[in-house]
């Protein structure tokens, strides 16, 4: 079958919605589908506003439409609600296809951290944009329910995986730090409510692996925490597997596939008691969570490491693939 996947967050972007797609695609070409990803890096792009890294695609609907009537395909994914996914959207409606969409991120809480845009309006945009699609995907229950709430329809579940071969115990002996060493992964910037973790009075070390916007600040602001960039494939995975507990502050992710790497590699969770945490944490198995994070991280580093590593063994990229191919429907008209 041949699946095309159009998305505005891709390679060099560095965060769990380009990890998610990323092995998703390779997943099913495992299974033998045929897989054509649209990118930014296909187009023209300029920086997004607020956020330079990011580049996003410029006037790309003709060339998106040209891509698409290339690949031909059976099934039309569209990941995101940026340019290239309206640019999709618009081909789909226009030519009857059907077509997908998924819900990664949580955009009204972002651009409120960042702007004075009311909920209501970024809401309604996203209505509007999935409301064209056969199904939209999405990661957790809660996040389902949420956006029920907010009158969103055709919702179908696609969880998330983690390569428990990568992700896996190590040496606790890795670092020299003093104990315990809490631990951050992630894009640095206010969304992400890093400085939550930063300004906890908690014993020993942290470590924030990660680069973003904040970075700068936050370093300058916390210089007793160390700041290592980010870290990729097995260097990412002695790190986490080194430390004694991984702090999750954001209140924002809809999932949060990093929380199963910390897990695969022996680590307890702490968390706030919300939407990504609430689904992936098994309260007072794999991590702690409560609106008082430095009670949840001092809970957490009493928790047994082994049950955190079962429990991240049975999220695997084949169940979750498997999930994201019966979510997705023939492009047949409409």
């Amino acid at each position: 079958m041949r699946i095309a996947i159009v998305t505005d967050a891709w390679a060099p972007q560095v965060n769990g919605v380009v990890t998610t797609l990323t092995r998703t695609s390779e997943t099913l070409r495992g299974f033998g589908h045929a897989v054509s990803v649209v990118p930014p890096g296909a187009f023209r792009t300029l920086p997004c506003p607020g956020y330079p890294v990011v580049r996003l695609a410029w006037r790309p609907f003709s060339g998106v439409a040209r891509r698409l009537e290339e690949i031909s395909p059976d099934r039309i994914h569209i990941a995101t609600e940026g340019p290239l996914g309206l640019a999709a959207r618009r081909y789909c409606l226009r030519r009857q296809l059907r077509f997908t969409t998924s819900y990664h991120t949580q955009f009204p809480q972002y651009l409120r951290a960042r702007a004075p845009v009311p909920l209501v309006v970024s809401f309604a945009f996203l209505r509007w944009f999935h409301g064209g699609a056969a199904r939209t995907m999405v990661a957790t229950q809660r996040q389902r329910e949420e956006l029920r709430a907010r009158r969103f329809e055709n919702l179908g579940a696609w969880t998330r995986g983690v390569d428990t071969q990568l992700f896996r115990p190590g040496d606790p002996e890795a670092l020299a730090d003093p104990r315990p060493i809490w631990i951050y992964v992630g894009r640095v910037a206010v969304e992400k409510s890093i400085e939550d973790f930063l300004a906890l009075d908690l014993p020993g070390t942290k470590y924030v692996v990660g680069d973003g916007p904040a970075r700068e600040r936050l370093a300058r602001q916390y210089p007793a925490a160390r700041f290592t960039g980010y870290r990729f494939g097995s260097d990412l995975a002695a790190l986490l597997a080194a430390a004694d507990v991984f702090v999750f502050p954001s209140r924002t992710d809809t999932f949060g596939v990093v929380m199963l790497e910390a897990m695969a590699c022996g680590l307890p969770v702490a968390a706030y008691p919300v939407t990504g945490p609430i689904d992936v944490v098994e309260r007072g198995g794999t991590g702690v969570l409560d609106e008082d994070l430095g009670r949840a991280a001092m809970g957490a580093l009493k928790l047994d490491r082994a049950a955190c590593r079962s429990a991240a063994v049975a999220c695997s990229w084949e169940r979750a693939t498997t999930q994201f191919l019966a979510n997705t429907v023939p492009t047949t008209s409409l």
